[in-house]
């Protein structure tokens, strides 16, 4: 027998559960490891969260966990109208999300149908419950759908962004090099060679505690000169990079101008993918193609060095991101609304509306599920 235990943090959670996260089917997915979580947890979540995380487990006197879904939810609500969400523990710093599966585990979809029954009969109950971004070609998708559905809710699915990345296919980093547009091989050939003759150049990659600091601080003033907004959460990329520094996951290159910090990038390399999960530049130096020469340089490292079989650009379409990359797949949200509260009907026809030239008989479903409520 099964049931359903809830914890509220990740620190939490029973040592068998490192297990779990160790061996789960998404070995290859960064953000679904135990290490991401709980700095996630740590220096955003619990900040302005409560975390919920569900486990399935076996119901004898040894502590077997199957399958774990993390989840929170507002610590306050915006207004009593306000439907009360559960989302994924997942924010803007996440790439991919989705339940975390041992890998012996063939009863996956009836255990995540166990996990969504416990949330369909919480009281008070859940109007709504969110889960984002989902990779949109695996199964588990479609049984998170299925699984919903078995309990009572109704769950509807919406588009987050797409996925750039490269299938390496065991090629050299010069025979990647090779394939690149001509534009962009012309470009990096050209920027290159100018800055190697004039010395002015320098590029380190960071990959344990060794200098972290230093590479850490080089980060943050990059980053803090660049095009992008401020960090919401300034301890979350410290965190990360120490994280990944102890597992050895981290490639962190830093290019130096006449000394200067000019560009940075934070990959991390995780069971054969080499992840791009931050990239930045100081903009009195973009006339030099600094972030472009960093990025071929980190890509030779990972391509060469950790003979990485995918290199993934995470979240978004930017068109830059074509150039580099081979292949692109799309990250799906699932939103399960409880169409028997005021609030959970009332937001699944918000939803709706969004939708509505797309989704007419999506709409007359929710109507007949609202009407049988």
């Amino acid at each position: 027998m099964k049931k359903v235990r809830v914890y509220g943090s990740f620190q939490a959670l029973p040592t068998s559960y490192e297990k779990l996260f160790g061996e789960a089917h998404s070995a290859s997915n960064i953000f679904l490891t135990l290490p991401w979580f709980r700095n996630l947890g740590d220096t955003v979540l619990e900040k302005t969260t409560n975390v919920r995380i569900y486990g399935v487990e076996s119901e004898d006197e040894h502590l077997q966990p199957h399958l774990a879904l993390p989840m929170c939810y507002e610590i306050s609500a915006k207004s009593v109208l306000a439907p009360r969400r559960l989302t994924a523990a997942a924010n803007y710093y996440t790439s991919l999300f989705g339940p975390i599966v041992g890998a012996r585990n063939s009863c996956a979809s009836n255990d995540l149908t166990l996990v969504a029954q416990a949330i369909a009969a919480e009281q008070p109950c859940w109007d709504m419950v969110d889960l984002h971004p989902i990779d949109a070609g695996t199964p588990v998708f479609t049984n998170i759908l299925i699984a919903f559905r078995q309990a009572g809710m109704v769950p509807q699915s919406y588009f987050c962004f797409g996925n750039w990345y490269l299938e390496v296919n065991g090629r050299s980093y010069q025979e990647y090099f090779d394939s690149l547009p001509s534009r962009l091989r012309n470009t990096l050939e050209r920027k290159r060679k100018q800055l190697a003759r004039s010395g002015r150049i320098r590029i380190e990659i960071f990959q344990d505690g060794d200098d972290l600091d230093s590479g850490i601080a080089a980060y943050e003033k990059i980053y803090n000169s660049s095009w992008k907004e401020p960090e919401p959460y300034p301890a979350f990329m410290p965190g990360l990079i120490r994280s990944c520094a102890h597992q050895g996951w981290l490639r962190m290159g830093v290019a130096y101008v006449d000394g200067q910090p000019a560009a940075a990038q934070v990959w991390i390399i995780y069971n054969g993918v080499a992840s791009i999960y931050k990239l930045a530049y100081d903009e009195q130096f973009a006339q030099f193609s600094i972030g472009s020469i960093l990025t071929a340089r980190l890509m030779q490292h990972a391509i060469d060095v950790d003979r990485v079989r995918e290199v993934d650009y995470l979240t978004g379409d930017e068109a830059y991101k074509r150039e580099w990359m081979s292949h692109r797949r799309e990250r799906r949200g699932i939103v399960a609304f409880n169409v028997r509260s005021v609030n959970g009907a009332f937001a699944a026809l918000k939803h709706w509306s969004k939708h509505a030239l797309k989704n007419i008989p999506g709409f007359i479903y929710i109507l007949r599920k609202i009407e049988h409520a």
